[in-house]
């Protein structure tokens, strides 16, 4: 059991940054914590994963106030995204033309969505990012809702006054993340939850 949650834990990682590798090659803006890497990347000359790792690890160090404990997900989940992010943006070559592009984005997005419910599904302990929200719930009293827009919308502000690129894909990205991950979770938790 826990070795085929461990592999959907990886190949959800996997998607996800093979979905965001798409959507920087879509060239339609990114995700918010993507949008904030890109900003950096400008400054440092690292790469998109690279910068994700270490942000991982940066907002990971913020649970020990907020006393959140990390899983061999979260581990998992700093690592691999990242690695996978720069693997795939090696192989996928630029698009021409609008329609690949715009099909780019929106398999993405949906890539992105079903990666999140297959690592969120395994059960293994959340993303460094998600944790961090919902520590902020339990140490302020904030709803998950409202403290994950607050930090999407200060990384997301930081990323685009640093030169990371906000479009149409930001906000396709924002509508449609949170119904996606909720329409896919059900089939990667149903097959090793205990029966109510």
């Amino acid at each position: 059991m826990w070795v085929r949650r461990f592999i959907q834990l990886l190949a959800g990682l996997s998607l996800f940054g093979l979905g965001a590798a798409l959507m920087v090659r879509a060239h339609l803006g990114l995700d918010p914590w993507n949008v904030f890497h890109q900003g950096l990347a400008g400054l440092t000359g690292l790469s998109l994963g690279v910068l994700s790792i270490l942000s991982g690890v940066v907002v990971m160090l913020l649970w020990i106030p907020l006393r959140q404990k990390p899983g061999v997900g979260t581990i998992m989940n700093i690592l691999v995204i990242g690695l996978t992010l720069d693997l795939f943006l090696w192989l996928i070559p630029e698009f021409d033309g609008w329609p690949l592009r715009v099909s780019a984005l929106l398999i993405g997005v949906v890539l992105t969505g079903v990666g999140s419910a297959a690592y969120i599904g395994a059960g293994m302990g959340t993303g460094p990012r998600d944790g961090l929200m919902v520590g902020l719930n339990r140490k302020f009293g904030w709803s998950i809702r409202v403290s994950r827009m607050l930090v999407e919308l200060v990384v997301l502000a930081i990323g685009w006054l640093l030169g990371g690129v906000v479009g149409v894909g930001t906000v396709v990205f924002a509508l449609s993340i949170g119904p996606l991950v909720q329409f896919f979770l059900p089939y990667f938790q149903k097959w090793w939850m205990p029966k109510a």
